[in-house]
């Protein structure tokens, strides 16, 4: 009896927590948002973009790193690392210069 009831309660509890997990679209459609939003701020043509780190539901950001040249400096594009922090509630970003190890 114990085992019968033991058994239906992982059932239910593993279907459970698969029915509250986002699909693959629904996380794709947010790291394009993401992606655009983070680009768009940044005014960089063409940086280079980490991957996205994703912190946890209590917290709701999702955070890039950025790569790129930025306007020009004495004849020469400057480049820059930039890191940018989404709030997936709001939809609103912000983005900071960043240097890695004080260089």
């Amino acid at each position: 009896m114990f085992v019968k009831l033991a058994t239906t309660a992982l059932v239910l509890l593993a279907t459970t927590a698969q029915s509250f997990a986002s699909s693959d679209d629904a996380w794709n459609a947010l790291f394009a948002k993401v992606n655009g939003t983070c680009i768009g701020m940044s005014r960089m043509n063409t940086p280079e973009v980490s991957a996205p780190i994703v912190f946890d539901d209590a917290t709701g950001k999702v955070a890039l790193l950025l790569r790129g040249s930025l306007g020009k400096a004495k004849g020469r594009a400057q480049t820059v690392n930039l890191m940018c922090l989404y709030d997936k509630k709001t939809g609103k970003a912000s983005i900071a210069e960043y240097h890695w190890l004080g260089k």
